[in-house]
């Protein structure tokens, strides 16, 4: 799996979890999925993406994440 698509699946992750926590929790949760869409919008316009960066550093992404 790429490291483009493993991003996808963990913001989409992020999203659904925060959604749930704040049906369930409280809606303060809400919050967290304003910032995952406010660096998903900043990372379409500057290319530049925190995630990629500590799973880069975690060892994902290498030569057997492109096939």
């Amino acid at each position: 799996m790429s490291l483009e698509r493993i991003i996808r699946a963990i913001a989409g992750s992020f999203i659904l979890i925060s959604l749930a926590l704040a049906h369930f929790v409280s809606p303060y949760w809400l919050w967290f999925t304003v910032f995952v869409g406010a660096n998903l919008l900043q990372s379409a316009f500057t290319n530049w993406c925190l995630m990629e960066i500590i799973l880069r550093k975690a060892g994902v992404g290498g030569a057997c994440a492109s096939r």
